[in-house]
């Protein structure tokens, strides 16, 4: 039975008093923690969340008892305690209870400049911020003298026709007010939603008694932090203003002085090595207890010092990963607890260079994000430019209106690449994902004038082939120019980090590779083998393109194994290099898939160059790429449908995988290879393709004398096939859901269109999300679940996994996690933040249990 506490809702900060972080935020709790440290924080009182929704809706009549620990005649600030300080809040409030008699006092004590400092800048401040008055008659003025401080109370007075307010009750119930309204505000409201608030979010304030940092002695103000927040490096940083809210601070920065010692010049440590020791102190105590890298406020008044605050020190991605690695590896906090600190999101970011975030950002037009990672390079609107600008050295764009296979070359050549059309899955994106190469596809505001070689922006700024443009697959925008760059930063915390999330995540991450470099990037990541190797992709390669087209146009059976066989070679040397690179772990070849239109071409140009090649008349050759054109290709004869009417191309890719298996098994390397047939819907489908490669299994086994074992699997891409799982399942050692196409006829969605409506939909909720873009659990996932209960029926022991690009998504790890699939996979530069994502995953359940356990 948990304990109920009661929260007051005006609450003097102690070691002891009841606080909650839920209850009066963050910076209130953390200001608790800071007391209870015996570090020296001014006296300090916080209002919960249901005091300052009272106070917004009018309900504030008295500030005596907020008042009351503060004694006589304070100085006071107000700041906001929102339960989690990235949701932001209003303004801090400084120097409340500033007034006529309380600069005379101050003029006595600190000299009349600085007493005049602290004035005009109070008044300021309330005039912008609680009477939200035109700031333009309240700028601050070069000299802090009383003629200026006459002229701003007067400015106040004439636009308010009441004299500034003397009484601080009057004043701190003002501030209070505003500062409660103003988190109200629909403005406020929406940018912390937009942060990952909840709609109801509550807002504390925090009042703290003043320590000025200024005074006759050693005086000033200052943030110390002890990591770059950049790298997490140990590091100390930070800015120190000497006499920070005096004469100073309303003219040239002349106080700043260096918190370490440097040769440039003054430094805290040279000036007060007792006040730099004791922040140290504070800094390594914090760390320790708080159990995280923080930033410190602080004031210096006569020499003593003063505790302000302490925030979470903001920090890139990389930091982020170091400083939760080197807190586990200090103890302060366990592996598990490190593993769950980190957005997977960041490793993505680490892996690729990106637009500094500081660099100015000449926007010409915005797409879809579909790889993430920045790249500059000059226009290129053909793969043909894009391989000679690689040939001379330059890098390149390019710019398409979409991508087909025949693009690959030049994919490969380009360091970005743009589209058009396309969404999430499209070609460009896929391929894009693989190669780790940043794309933007979807950008359906600009032209592509290719006659002319120019590309079109929204606005009619014209910009040509040869002008240099950067692609930022992460934010999806397109900029003008060459911005400045962060590199990709992967280091040693990166690796630790991985390997722990390994020892907690419980479901396999395999990559989606199609090439030896993929392979190798995907062997770099630490995937647990290949879950889907597109083949098809292999023929763009070379000279391959022509062999393919050579087979394309041979007219019998016999025509074509004889033009196979000059790609069986390749295709083995291909499978044999996969092999070698992932030593031993699993490799899943998906056998040829697309509709042979696609390796033919479309132009005039084109036609007439491969009428040349075949030595064949240009209308014959026209006639029969027309014969070959389909309304629905993505629909029509493409996958097994191609394999069992044209199987020439499946009994060359079966003995080139076999060949290269026992080549493997000649160098030691024990592979058993996947065979994968795509786009199955019956199990007639599986039961033929399935004879012919068993027989080409047996013809090279009794070739080679070598015996070898291999799996045969089905991709499972249409409803049909999810529904008839039990069935197909008898022929298949696994199913692997290809979730790409299998959203693509669940929805009736053309994957390449789909994004000229998409974000209508999302926005007007017809769907919650791009279901390219985010797994459909509802829909597309009840699929899954029958397509997985009914496989497992009539095969028990079937391998289940995702491979389409939903595969390195949480909501598709958490959905194969729960349904007991054994791996999803992914494009190689997603598998890192799929290992993470996954034993995250696994972390929340053990908790859940735990606490379950408890209850």
């Amino acid at each position: 039975m948990q304990k109920h506490t009661t929260f007051s809702p005006v609450t003097l900060i102690t070691p002891t008093a009841s606080m909650s972080a839920a209850v009066h935020g963050g910076r209130a709790k953390c200001l608790q923690r800071l007391v209870r440290l015996d570090l020296p924080v001014p006296t300090t009182v916080a209002l919960s969340f249901a005091a300052v929704a009272e106070i917004a809706r009018g309900g504030l009549s008295d500030v005596t008892e907020i008042l009351a620990p503060f004694g006589d005649a304070p100085l006071l600030s107000v700041r906001p305690s929102s339960q989690d300080p990235d949701w932001g809040g209003p303004g801090a409030i400084l120097n409340i209870g500033m007034n006529d008699a309380r600069h005379a006092a101050l003029s006595q004590t600190l000299g009349e400049a600085t007493a005049t400092a602290l004035y005009l800048r109070f008044v300021q401040a309330f005039a912008l911020h609680v009477a939200r008055l035109d700031p333009e008659a309240f700028d601050l003025p070069g000299e802090p003298t009383a003629v200026a401080l006459s002229r701003m109370l007067q400015a106040y007075e004439d636009e308010t026709d009441e004299p500034f307010p003397q009484d601080v009750d009057e004043q701190l119930a003002e501030v209070l007010r505003s500062m409660a309204r103003a988190w109200d505000g629909t403005t406020a409201r929406l940018l912390r939603q937009a942060k990952g608030a909840p709609e109801d979010a509550g807002l504390g304030l925090v009042v703290q008694e003043m320590a000025l940092g200024v005074g006759q002695g050693l005086c000033g103000s200052g943030v110390i932090q002890f990591v770059d927040a950049a790298t997490g490096a140990p590091q100390i940083t930070g800015r120190y203003l000497s006499q920070s809210q005096g004469r100073e601070a309303l003219s040239a920065p002349s106080g700043a002085i260096y918190l370490t010692r440097d040769p440039r010049g003054p430094s805290l440590e040279d000036d007060a090595p007792e006040v730099f020791e004791a922040l140290c102190t504070y800094g390594a105590l914090v760390r320790s207890r708080l159990r995280e890298e923080m930033q410190i406020e602080f004031t210096i008044e006569n020499g003593h010092l003063r505790i302000i605050d302490a925030v979470r020190v903001h920090r890139a991605n990389r930091a982020a990963v170091r400083i939760a690695v080197a807190l586990a590896e200090d103890g302060i906090i366990p592996r598990d607890e490190a593993v769950m600190r980190v957005d997977p999101g960041a490793l993505s970011e680490m892996l690729h260079r990106q637009v500094d975030p500081d660099a100015a950002r000449d926007r010409i037009v915005s797409g879809i994000a579909a790889s993430p990672g920045a790249a500059t390079g000059r226009i290129v609107l053909t793969a043909d430019e894009a391989q000679a600008s690689a040939a001379r050295g330059e890098p390149c764009v390019l710019v398409r209106r979409e991508t087909t296979p025949e693009d690959i070359r030049g994919m490969h050549a380009a360091k970005a690449v743009l589209t058009v059309r396309g969404g999430i899955t499209s070609h460009a994106a896929v391929i894009g994902r693989g190669l780790g190469l940043p794309c933007v596809v979807g950008a359906s505001d600009l032209e592509i004038d290719r006659k002319h070689g120019l590309i079109i922006t929204p606005g009619g700024r014209k910009l040509r082939a040869g002008d240099i443009i950067t692609v930022d697959g992460t934010s999806g925008e397109v900029l003008a120019g060459e911005p400045a760059m962060r590199e990709a930063a992967l280091d040693g915390a990166f690796q630790t980090l991985l390997a722990w999330a390994d020892t907690f995540r419980d479901i396999g991450i395999r990559a989606n590779a199609d090439t030896p470099k993929d392979a190798q990037t995907a062997r770099n990541f630490a995937a647990q083998g290949i879950g889907l190797c597109r083949t098809e992709h292999m023929f763009f390669e070379g000279d391959r393109l022509g062999v393919m087209r050579e087979m394309i146009f041979a007219n019998s059976p016999e025509d074509r194994r004889a033009v196979l066989t000059r790609l069986l070679p390749m295709q083995r040397a291909d499978f044999a290099a996969l092999f070698e690179i992932m030593e031993g772990q699993p490799v899943c070849i998906r056998l040829f898939d697309p509709p042979l239109h696609e390796f033919l071409p479309s132009d005039r140009a084109g036609l007439r160059d491969l009428a040349a090649q075949l030595a064949l008349p240009l209308a014959e050759v026209t006639a029969r790429v027309e014969a070959l054109s389909e309304y629905n290709p993505m629909l029509g004869l493409r996958g097994v449908r191609l394999g069992i009417t044209v199987p020439e191309i499946y009994d060359m890719q079966a003995r080139a995988i076999f060949e290269a298996t026992v080549a493997a098994h000649g160098r030691n390397r024990m592979v058993v290879p996947e065979v994968m047939i795509p786009l199955v819907s019956a199990k007639r489908e599986v039961e033929l393709v399935k004879g012919r490669i068993d027989a080409v299994a047996a013809a090279v086994q009794s070739e080679s004398g070598v015996a070898f074992t291999y799996r045969l699997g089905v991709m499972v891409e249409t409803p049909r096939a999810a529904l008839r799982a039990a069935e197909i399942a008898q022929h298949a050692a696994f199913l692997s859901f290809g979730t790409n196409d299998l959203t693509q006829m669940t929805y009736g969605l053309s994957r390449d269109d789909a994004g000229r409506f998409m974000s209508t939909y999302v926005k007007q909720g017809v769907f919650p999300e791009d279901p390219f873009h985010s797994l459909d659990i509802e829909g597309v996932g009840e699929l899954l679940s029958i397509g997985a209960a009914r496989g497992r029926a009539g095969r028990p022991k079937v391998v289940l996994s995702i491979c389409g690009e939903h595969g390195g998504s949480r909501s598709a790890i958490a959905f194969c996690r729960e349904h007991g699939f054994d791996y999803v996979s992914c494009s190689p530069f997603r598998v890192p933040a799929a290992r993470l994502t996954a034993a995250q995953l696994a972390l929340l359940d053990r908790e859940e249990l735990q606490v379950e356990s408890e209850v």
